[in-house]
């Protein structure tokens, strides 16, 4: 029956080549375990092992562990092992096995390369781009930089964050003069978008005062109160109104902080994102709350003379908030998870361990 549709048929016919794939890694990596240690050097595993890394083949590498554990100590030409070129190269998924290390996670993040850099020192180094590609902006990318420095951080031993490279760098002022040029761009984006944004909440916190004193309807002359007031709806324009205006104003206030950030490398991990969170959310509520009173007021006016009216009112006033919501969601979504989400790497638990 699977076989009939042929969605289903494709997704069936790539599963069972991946089952069929691991079946053979598990093969191949079971006779890799017999060889004896000039038999390993002609076969090229040990090419094969660093090519995986590069290119986050997850599987290999943990068939590779089981199967031959003294794999681990192995280096590449440049003297980096498996964590070390995991960590060069970005590949969370590979440095995340170190978890699974036991015992052995301190040896594992204390070597260093022909060059003297450590595991914290290939954290510093700009990721390559075929990396930082994956991540949306400049500032998101200067984000996961520093959440990888950060995470490689928290594993080594206090005498490593200050160990010198053969350039006399220590792995702070080696992040520092890597990731110069994408701080600068990542303040360019996100002093851009705030601009942008800044205008539009501005826009609609100026609409939105301003209605507040030309209600629909107008004033008693005698009383000075509204002629709407007793109406429900007009208590429901009323509202939307005030909600539109404190939230524009929220966000006005969120993109001017954005503006006048100093922009340190640490603001890109939790302050910037941030605010920009803060400042869409309520932009996007505003703007909502904004076509609300919009389409409460029509109703006010037509809705006596014309019933079918309300309907397709609210209807058009949907429209430019849903076009925003398809526009930003996107970036709003990513931004949030990248802050507040789960993130890339796992917690160090018990389960699963190699050795």
């Amino acid at each position: 029956m699977v076989n009939t549709v042929p969605g289903f048929k494709r997704l069936y016919d790539l599963k069972l080549t991946h089952v069929q794939a691991i079946e053979l890694l598990r093969c191949l990596c079971q006779q890799i375990s017999t060889l004896s240690e000039s038999e390993f050097e002609k076969t090229g595993i040990q090419k094969a092992l660093f090519d995986a890394i590069e290119h986050g083949i997850v599987e290999l590498i943990v068939e590779l562990i089981k199967q031959y554990p003294d794999i681990v100590w192995r280096e590449d030409k440049s003297q980096r092992g498996i964590f070390l070129c995991a960590t060069l190269h970005r590949q969370e998924k590979i440095f995340n096995l170190i978890y699974r290390m036991g015992a052995k996670k301190n040896a594992m993040a204390t070597p260093w390369d022909v060059n003297h850099n450590n595991i914290l020192h290939q954290a510093a180094f700009l990721a390559p781009l075929s990396q930082l590609d994956r991540v949306t902006g400049a500032a998101l990318q200067m984000q996961r930089e520093l959440q990888w420095y950060k995470e490689v951080e928290s594993i080594v031993q206090p005498k490593q964050r200050e160990m010198r490279n053969l350039s006399h760098d220590t792995p702070r002022t080696l992040f520092t003069k890597e990731h110069r040029g994408l701080v600068e761009e990542g303040e360019k984006w996100m002093k851009e978008t705030a601009t942008s944004c800044t205008v539009v909440a501005a826009l609609i916190a100026t609409i939105m005062f301003s209605a507040l004193f030309t209600l629909p309807g107008g004033f008693d002359q005698y009383t000075g109160l509204p002629l709407f007031l007793h109406r429900s709806s007009f208590i429901a324009y009323i509202v939307s109104d005030a909600v539109s205006l404190f939230s524009s104003t929220s966000s006005m206030l969120m993109f001017l902080g954005m503006l006048t950030s100093r922009y340190r490398e640490e603001d890109f991990l939790r302050s910037l994102p941030m605010k920009l969170i803060i400042g869409l959310s309520t932009l996007f509520f505003s703007m909502a709350t904004m076509m609300m009173t919009f389409g409460v007021a029509l109703m006010i006016f037509l809705k006596e003379r014309f019933d079918w009216v309300s309907f397709p009112i609210m209807l058009l006033a949907s429209v430019p908030v849903t076009l925003f919501a398809l526009l930003q969601f996107p970036l709003l979504v990513d931004i949030f998870l990248s802050t507040y989400g789960p993130g890339i790497f796992d917690k160090p638990n018990k389960r699963g361990r190699f050795l």
